[in-house]
């Protein structure tokens, strides 16, 4: 199967960059997300090996920070199971999981943050997912092309 790019958002608050970077072995769970959309893509489409392209939300300026490789598909979210954790989902049943993550595993740095509205500006990128009016999806599939450009953009080798 053919490697595949995607875009995952998350506020640098709560998970950044810097965070993956510095977990043990530079892996990360990407737990957490409670979107059916993209809950079906951490649990049908992702896999092993697709790069992902990692986008600092909800500061200013949003941008795209970094790269990650996936490391382990998806599997169920433990913290939906967990009443004192935050994902905590009432309605989750260990033998049918509601929610999934993947693990994934620091790449590399941008040399500079490629922001949303930089990315506006380049014709390579009218239509990714990110630019479109509405799209507000915490995972969102990128173009091989659309991975190639923004990581030349950032100044790191695709």
């Amino acid at each position: 199967m053919a490697r595949r790019y995607w875009l995952f958002k998350s506020e640098p608050n709560v998970y950044s960059i810097e965070d993956l970077k510095s977990e043990k072995d530079q892996i990360g769970g990407w737990e957490g997300v409670r979107n059916y959309q993209a809950r079906n893509l951490l649990r049908d489409e992702i896999k092993k090996g697709d790069r992902v392209l990692f986008y600092h939300s909800r500061i200013k300026p949003m941008a795209v920070v970094g790269t990650a490789t996936v490391a382990k598909e998806g599997y169920p979210d433990h913290e939906q199971f967990d009443s004192k954790a935050k994902y905590f989902d009432p309605k989750a049943d260990p033998k049918n999981p509601r929610w999934f993550q993947v693990d994934i595993q620091y790449r590399s740095s941008f040399k500079r943050p490629v922001t949303l509205t930089e990315m506006r500006e380049y014709s390579e990128l009218k239509d990714m997912m990110l630019l479109r009016k509405g799209s507000r999806l915490s995972i969102q599939p990128v173009s091989s092309d659309e991975w190639k450009f923004i990581c030349k953009l950032g100044g790191v080798r695709a």
